[in-house]
């Protein structure tokens, strides 16, 4: 079982969206998936509940008591966990059982200085697990046609973390498809966000599935 964790103490940088989207991209690739939402707002459990055909399971687990809980749930070839925001416990939590971090960084000031602690945690971590766990920055929410994209890899290139080459773009069908409690995937397979998710999807499968 692979566990990935995408985890931002700050709201609003898409934690939700790549969780709910990178479960959905490896579900239709075959594999046996299941999100766990562990933000007590529940809004992976809103995604779910909106859509009565949705396939990828959902559950809820928004106790710092992750690395436990999910010993007990049946075995899965991966688990996507959406991270709660302001809540240290809780991303403690899922890194002990994580083998790849994903933190989704908007490209504004504010958001790079935000990610600084939860990037701190996670340099820790990686030192007590000898490197065990990896992790990656991803620039998301960005605006096509404008410079702030090169700017803010420039900047992150500051953590000392590897830097995902995909970048998720601000785009209405997101939200939108969110809405109907569905995917990009879903309601346009062959668009520009879908290539987004397919790209990302292909770096995280990469990086936890290495080719040697």
């Amino acid at each position: 079982m692979k566990v990935i964790s995408v985890l931002n103490f700050k709201g609003g940088v898409a934690k939700t969206t790549i969780s709910t989207h990178l479960a959905r991209a490896l579900q239709l690739r075959g594999y046996d998936v299941v999100l766990v939402d562990s933000d007590p707002q529940g809004s992976s459990r809103d995604w779910a509940a909106s859509n009565p055909e949705q396939t990828v399971p959902v559950i809820g687990i928004d106790r710092p008591t992750i690395e436990r809980d999910l010993k007990h749930i049946a075995h899965k070839e991966f688990v996507v966990i959406d991270g709660a925001p302001q809540s240290q416990a809780l991303a403690v939590s899922a890194m002990k059982v994580s083998d790849l971090v994903i933190i989704p960084v908007q490209p504004s000031p504010y958001d790079i200085w935000a990610a600084s602690e939860l990037v701190e945690l996670i340099k820790q971590r990686i030192e007590l697990t000898d490197g065990k766990l990896q992790t990656a920055l991803l620039i998301t929410r960005m605006i096509k046609g404008t410079k702030l994209g090169g700017e803010v890899r420039d900047a992150l290139l500051e953590f000392g973390l590897p830097i995902l080459n995909t970048a998720i773009c601000q785009r209405v069908i997101y939200p939108s498809s969110a809405a109907e409690g569905r995917t990009v995937l879903d309601k346009e397979p062959s668009g520009e966000a879908s290539k987004e998710i397919n790209n990302l999807c292909d770096e995280v499968l990469s990086l936890i599935n290495p080719v040697k």
